[in-house]
């Protein structure tokens, strides 16, 4: 059921104005200002009239045909918000976002630019899934297929998977991989090095899942800023001197945040608990 304005809110207009649909393309773009102004949270009339700089009236007026077509809704004493429609909304395009479509002219781009073999994956329980790989033009054999599933802690992109992971959980991972036959490495060792590829924002794999095989990886983010995917770029160790590594986590971490922002991702917002 929608909410309704108070009768203060009303007295701002004119009934004839507070009915009248708006329309023409200046009114379109105020209404979406309205709408990026509730962002925050609700919010009152005069707060949102100040934000947007228009008069009290013509904020009403654009309001009140949003409420009408459920985009806002609004409560008396605190103000507008968010309606059912945004919600609405919100979660078919969530539905109907194929991150595999999203990245795939990223991930073709940056193939292009490395000569590297790109792959993307998301987490699927405690492994690594492999959901898009493209070959790079050198003549190097990388193992892994489209469906594979690898361990998080070994690989470089499932260790991007776990940037925003408590480091609490670490442990557990990193057992459960190396019980399944993931090779064995100092614990100690590579826990220093996750601190350091947490506040680079980027992870390495440096043969440690493959021999002679390593890799720069990031992590891509939703709308909501958490980690929804991974993206990596691996090569013959010959190829991945650690200057060329250092050298590609800019260019890593800039196409993941291009699909980030593809899936709506604003970049303003932190990983959870940061």
């Amino acid at each position: 059921m929608r909410n309704a304005t108070s009768n203060a809110d009303y007295a701002e207009a004119p009934a004839d104005v507070v009915t009248k649909s708006p329309a023409g393309s200046q009114t379109l773009l105020r209404g979406l200002d309205v709408i990026e102004a509730v962002v925050d949270g609700p919010i009152p009339l005069a707060q949102l009239a100040e934000r947007l700089g228009l008069t009290r009236s013509t904020t009403h007026r654009l309001a009140t045909a949003l409420i009408d077509r459920q985009y806002l809704t609004f409560t008396p004493r605190t103000g507008y918000h968010f309606g059912p429609k945004l919600l609405e909304l919100g979660f078919r395009a969530q539905q109907q976002t194929d991150v595999v479509q999203v990245a795939r002219a990223h991930l073709e781009a940056l193939a292009a630019a490395t000569e590297d073999t790109v792959h993307l994956g998301v987490r699927d329980g405690d492994r690594a899934l492999y959901l898009d790989k493209i070959p790079g033009r050198r003549r190097v054999e990388i193992s892994s297929r489209v469906g594979d599933r690898h361990p998080l802690t070994s690989t470089g992109l499932g260790k991007a998977l776990l940037l925003d992971e408590p480091p609490a959980r670490w442990g557990a991972l990193f057992d459960a991989d190396h019980e399944a036959g993931a090779q064995r490495v100092d614990f100690a060792r590579w826990e220093d090095r996750m601190r350091g590829y947490v506040e680079q924002g980027r992870s390495y794999d440096l043969e440690e899942n493959e021999d002679l095989i390593r890799c720069v990886a990031a992590p891509i983010r939703g709308a909501d800023g958490r980690i929804v995917a991974a993206i990596s770029v691996s090569s013959a160790a010959q190829y991945m001197a650690d200057e060329r590594m250092a050298a590609l986590s800019a260019e890593v971490r800039g196409t993941a945040d291009a699909v980030s922002h593809d899936l709506g991702w604003s970049g303003r917002a932190g990983p959870p608990g940061k």
